[in-house]
């Protein structure tokens, strides 16, 4: 009884990731979507900042830093990135080819995220660094000349007043626009033989379609409640362009990671333009 029972939530499971797969590969995948997904980024960061310029919202939840989602979700964004899609890319890549060089290669798109991450943040901080000023409180009335760093001033109970790039503005829309392009391999797979695989594939891809819904709705947050219009195009533009300049510019050449199976073709007829 108990195993029929158990037997019974596990399809009933099944059918729901597959039903969940199928309209993320249906609605949210198709070629249009993607090619007019960083757009919509666009037009997010540039309304938000309007309305938090001009018509301010009060503080909520959601503008408080130690919200669930921003302590454990969007200050490890890269990390939740990085190891849904491993497996996912893994997973697919050997499917597709079965060539284990082709999923080290594949996969070295991650190491090539992780350099990005890593040095348009130190980029980011060091701007910020340059260009502050310590003050003794948030009227930056009295400058404390003693500091001349964020991490020294900030220790010494003062307040660094700076231009600080969004990192948020930067890393998240970087990581939706990468989810999206490697999750569109579904529209290459054929894993009707394979029931296994075929249920751990679309277990990944509808945990990183909730994944990029969390990045989006956060990045939206940032739009509407923190930094300043000019902070959060910058953050923008360096994610746009790091996506930009790996996968429709680097990842087309042969010495690269190269883009997902079955999506080089159609990314050569109908580029991206920004």
């Amino acid at each position: 009884m108990e195993m029929k029972v158990g037997r019974q939530v596990g399809n009933f499971l099944i059918k729901r990731l597959e039903a969940c797969a199928h309209f993320l590969k249906a609605y949210c995948l198709t070629q249009a979507v993607r090619q007019r997904l960083y757009l919509v980024l666009l037009c997010i960061t540039i309304t938000g900042s309007l309305f938090k310029e001009f018509s301010p919202l009060p503080d909520s939840y959601l503008n408080n830093k130690r919200n669930f989602l921003n302590v454990y979700f969007v200050k490890r964004a890269w990390a939740w990135t990085f190891w849904l899609l491993l497996p996912f890319i893994a997973i697919t890549t050997f499917h597709l080819t079965r060539n284990p060089k082709e999923v080290l290669r594949r996969l070295s798109t991650l190491l090539v995220g992780t350099v990005i991450w890593y040095v348009c943040t130190r980029f980011f901080m060091f701007v910020e660094n340059l260009t502050g000023s310590c003050y003794t409180s948030e009227t930056l009335q009295d400058l404390r000349e003693e500091h001349e760093n964020k991490k020294a001033c900030v220790m010494d109970g003062g307040v660094w007043y700076a231009f600080d790039i969004s990192g948020h503005s930067f890393l998240l829309p970087y990581c939706i626009l990468m989810i999206a392009e490697e999750t569109a391999v579904v529209h290459t797979l054929k894993l009707e033989r394979n029931q296994y695989i075929q249920s751990v594939v679309n277990a990944l891809l509808v945990a990183l379609g909730m994944l990029a819904i969390i990045w989006v709705w956060m990045f939206f947050c940032t739009a509407i409640y923190f930094h300043d219009i000019y902070q959060k195009l910058f953050g923008t533009a360096f994610g746009l362009l790091a996506w930009y300049g790996t996968y429709q510019e680097w990842y087309l050449h042969p010495i690269s990671p190269g883009r997902p199976q079955g999506t080089d073709l159609k990314s050569r007829k109908q580029s991206y333009r920004l």
